[in-house]
């Protein structure tokens, strides 16, 4: 250029190297700053990718998560439908939206997506994904109902905000790396007065005994290394965030798995693993009723609404 033909060489140098070390310096504040923040554990990523090829293996490490299906569906599907007179029969969740956030090879968000709702689901494990969307093509319904994105809750929040009338997170929370980042951005994502959904693990020492001895190291119900017990979440904390988010917390039911029956039921204890119903403040939520339904109201609307199959 004309201004560079009459500067010295050291000029010159002088001036790309600056701008090297600018352009540098701009790269790890824009890293530093997207990363730093992130609930995704990298340790739990290079985990799940490893059983990535095994979501739909009913007898194998994900068993207990297939059979967990038989009381955490109900329990999103009908307290959702206690919260609003308008549902399909068949298809009780038609017009739901629903982000299925470490959905995993699918487990979940395909029985939701069965119930009519529109099913997003993420998962920072490439491969899950892949597994996911594999399986669900096999269905042209769930084909159309479901879509799965590799994708971090963070990097959602930025295109997603307060698009979603629902939000499952279901045995996630006990591996992000930032509760309340997490937490946070199920805020964001979720419309006023939707609904989130969590199920996780108590941190006491009879979830050490039975969830990290028993389950991973003698009975093999889940593949040693699965939990981390200092990352387990006791139900007070979780409620603590979730109201300092901007979440009213309006269920909290303790949850129990039989590994000799291979099947879960409810409980009054949480103290091992437990599912919580909150609701994030909006008009919508205030003028609908929250509160869990009763086995009677499950029932009946079990019998006109349709299941899961």
């Amino acid at each position: 250029s004309v201004f560079f033909s009459h500067i010295s060489a050291d000029m010159k140098y002088w001036y790309w190297f600056n701008n090297i070390q600018l352009s540098l310096f701009r790269f790890t504040v824009k890293r530093s700053f997207s990363t730093s923040h992130s609930s995704v554990d990298s340790k739990e990523v290079k985990k799940f990718q490893l059983l990535a090829h095994k979501w739909w293996d009913e007898e194998g490490e994900y068993a207990a998560l297939h059979s967990m299906n038989d009381i955490r569906v109900p329990f999103i599907r009908d307290t959702l439908l206690s919260m609003s007179s308008n549902y399909h029969l068949g298809n009780p969740l038609s017009g739901i939206k629903i982000l299925d956030v470490g959905c995993g090879g699918g487990l979940l968000s395909e029985p939701l997506g069965r119930l009519g709702a529109s099913v997003t689901g993420i998962d920072p494990v490439e491969d899950n994904i892949r597994t996911a969307d594999r399986h669900k093509s096999f269905d042209p319904v769930l084909d159309k109902r479901i879509q799965y994105k590799s994708s971090s809750l963070e990097e959602i929040v930025e295109e997603s905000m307060e698009t979603f009338d629902v939000i499952v997170a279901s045995e996630v929370v006990e591996h992000v790396a930032d509760l309340e980042t997490f937490i946070k951005c199920c805020s964001q994502v979720l419309k006023p007065g939707g609904s989130l959904f969590v199920t996780t693990i108590n941190k006491t020492q009879l979830s050490y005994v039975l969830g990290i001895v028993v389950a991973e190291k003698i009975m093999g119900i889940v593949p040693e290394g699965t939990h981390e017990w200092e990352k387990f979440v006791p139900p007070e904390e979780l409620e603590r965030v979730l109201e300092s988010n901007g979440f009213s917390v309006k269920t909290v039911n303790g949850m129990l798995y039989n590994p000799l029956l291979g099947s879960w039921g409810w409980m009054e204890s949480t103290s091992l693993n437990y599912a919580v119903h909150a609701v994030k403040s909006g008009a919508w939520g205030q003028s609908h009723p929250t509160d869990a339904p009763s086995e009677t109201d499950i029932q009946q609307r079990s019998a006109t609404a349709g299941t899961t199959g």
